[in-house]
């Protein structure tokens, strides 16, 4: 229940749903991590979420011991709540329906928080030292916060977030010493989501098609400048990048305000450089 979209900020909704098909996309890299593992989906509604579906539906498929999901102060069936209800919700699954062919979340039973299921709140905090993975798309204006919490529980996970989230002051050295990194599913890929309909019917009035939104099927689905991070292995982390191109001024700038080099595309990296270079608006070295 990420904000995926910059003017989500401005109004305060941190609610717009993953795709199934993007969850399955990438999770499908880490079957071998899911095998009698407690599985925590700390912002997620089971009624709703696309993430209890995946695993309610893929439990025995997957050798999950436990599925535990909780969402934040949502009440009500409706995908885009908001909020209104001090009280939040809580499921655990460990394949005892499994007689039942996708579960039933009210079939499994409900249970009622005493908090407002904040993943911050200890109740949730709780769920969480139980848990081994933590796959979610958390709230992007947390996300900093929100990491934080995974990595002082020594927590593996696999979650959403904004692809600037590279250069945060607090992401970036995670992703130096190799405490995290990007999934599976490509940075230049677009991670669309379900929207409300008020929302998207502003960006139809007020937005470019094919930037800030999509037309899927007739669906008006947000488009997102999001990527998976994770501290779970997955071979794509193994594949070796072959560089072919050498350094020479002409075709790599130097800029004049920072020891740095200009380099457009990943594969046109210099095999020869040694030094700091910029891509994409990162730098790297």
């Amino acid at each position: 229940m990420a904000r995926p979209l910059g003017d989500a900020k401005k109004a305060k909704n941190d609610e717009f749903y993953t795709q199934l098909s993007d969850i399955e996309n990438e999770l499908r890299h880490y079957k071998e991590h899911f095998k009698n593992k407690v599985v925590y989906c700390n912002c997620d509604d089971p009624r709703v979420s696309n993430f209890f579906y995946y695993f309610s539906y893929g439990f025995g498929h997957l050798g999950i011991k436990k599925l535990i999901t909780t969402c934040y102060k949502n009440q009500e069936r409706d995908l885009f709540s908001r909020h209104d209800i001090e009280r939040a919700i809580m499921l655990e699954y460990d394949g005892s329906e499994e007689n039942v062919y996708i579960p039933n979340p009210e079939d499994i039973g409900i249970i009622q928080l005493e908090g407002d299921g904040d993943f911050r709140s200890e109740e949730c905090v709780e769920l969480l030292k139980q848990a081994d993975i933590v796959i979610t798309n958390p709230p992007f204006s947390l996300f900093r916060e929100y990491v934080a919490q995974l990595i002082e529980y020594e927590k593996q996970f696999i979650i959403i977030g904004n692809k600037n989230a590279i250069v945060y002051k607090e992401i970036f050295p995670l992703i130096k010493n190799n405490q995290l990194w990007v999934g599976h599913t490509p940075m230049s890929n677009d991670l669309l989501f379900n929207l409300p309909e008020y929302f998207a019917e502003y960006l139809i009035k007020n937005k470019k098609e094919g930037s800030a939104y999509v037309v899927v099927d007739g669906t008006i689905k947000g488009r997102s400048q999001s990527i998976w991070f994770t501290n779970l292995d997955h071979n794509k982390r193994h594949e070796e990048l072959i560089l072919y191109k050498k350094y020479s001024p002409e075709e790599y700038p130097h800029y004049d305000n920072y020891d740095a080099i200009e380099v457009g595309k990943t594969k046109d990296i210099p095999i020869d450089w040694g030094g700091v270079y910029r891509s994409s608006n990162y730098l790297f070295g």
